[in-house]
């Protein structure tokens, strides 16, 4: 959508009056996206991101968003579902955003072109915050952008994208935010780092409310991750610490020590740890706490299990160890998040 197709926003008529009165108090600071779409970009990742942005306006009854689409040389580009959206222009002609969104998608490597390396680390040298939603992330490692940056990619290209760019802090959760790099893995985690986004700068309240209009049944952190098979994680070069896991996998309720997950699969504690802090960048007892804790929750949200039987059955012997654990990692107790669900 170009600027000159975005109509004049007015207040929705289903607006309660104290938000209208509110927009009608507080001035409007528009923060204006752009999108460049790379060829066979993934259309859902950037329809899901840009109907995010569409419902905090029709929301909050302001134009707190503004979105335009572009892409590197000006001419249309066709999704990987053979659909093709209007263009507002090249992206040389984005001198007014604040916010420059990389939307890619199959074959990602194969436009990785120098042309938008150097466009790419224009933008970072005028000091406008970058992201990637999907493989978007490719085009800002090839271009050096995520240097010491944390960030994430789709699944099925983190054991090759960590492989092609070992300096990277790559993680495999759904979404990261790093100071001025915003990446997400793909699919519906464009909507869960845009209502960041939102909630980092209009607040919370207002992400309950987008949720609610797209029947999430609850909002997803920067904690959560990806649900994808490990080998596609780490690779297929690592057997043992695959082995490892699924050990850790099928001994949630009674847990296995470090030493006996070691002998399992036929190597030293300390072999273990270093394949974990590689590979997995955590400590194996923390992923085993966060695995125990990843299936507590999944209990927590999906069954009506008391909350000692789901703390007993994940591996902790009492209730207030296994509270304390679950805040740490999710900001809430247990029950909060049961509460939450309800």
């Amino acid at each position: 959508m170009s600027d000159d197709n975005i109509a004049p926003y007015s207040l929705h008529p289903l607006l309660p009056q104290e938000a209208q009165d509110q927009a009608e108090i507080e001035p409007v600071v528009t923060l204006h996206i752009g999108f460049l779409l790379m060829p066979e970009y993934t259309l859902s990742t950037f329809s899901n991101a840009i109907g995010i942005l569409r419902m905090a306006n029709r929301l909050s009854g302001r134009e707190l968003y503004r979105w335009s689409i572009y892409s590197l040389d000006g001419e249309p580009v066709t999704s990987s579902c053979g659909l093709e959206i209007q263009i507002y222009g090249a992206l040389k002609s984005a001198t007014d955003v604040k916010i420059l969104l990389v939307c890619g998608g199959y074959h990602i490597r194969q436009y990785c072109t120098k042309l938008l390396t150097d466009a790419l680390r224009g933008f970072a040298k005028k000091k406008i915050p970058l992201g990637g939603l999907c493989t978007g992330s490719y085009a800002l490692a090839t271009a050096g952008l995520l240097d010491g940056y944390r960030c994430t990619i789709h699944w099925e290209n983190l054991a090759s994208m960590r492989e092609e760019f070992p300096k990277l802090q790559l993680s495999s959760k759904l979404f990261a935010i790093d100071r001025d790099r915003y990446t997400c893995s793909g699919g519906i985690s464009s909507i869960d780092l845009m209502l960041s986004l939102i909630a980092s700068i209009h607040g919370h309240q207002l992400v309950q409310q987008i949720s609610e209009q797209f029947s999430c049944d609850r909002v997803r952190t920067e904690k959560d991750a990806q649900r994808a098979p490990l080998q596609y994680l780490i690779g297929a070069s690592q057997p043992r610490l695959v082995d490892a896991v699924t050990l850790m996998e099928s001994n949630t309720e009674e847990p296995l020590t470090l030493d006996e997950v070691a002998n399992y699969v036929g190597i030293s504690r300390r072999q273990l740890e270093r394949l974990f802090n590689r590979y997995l960048h955590c400590a194996p007892s923390r992923y085993y706490l966060e695995l125990r804790l990843s299936r507590a929750r999944l209990l927590l949200l999906q069954t009506s299990i008391p909350v000692i039987d789901v703390a007993i059955s994940c591996g902790f012997s009492t209730a207030p160890h296994f509270s304390r654990c679950y805040s740490d990692l999710y900001g809430i107790p247990p029950s909060n998040e049961r509460r939450m669900r309800s």
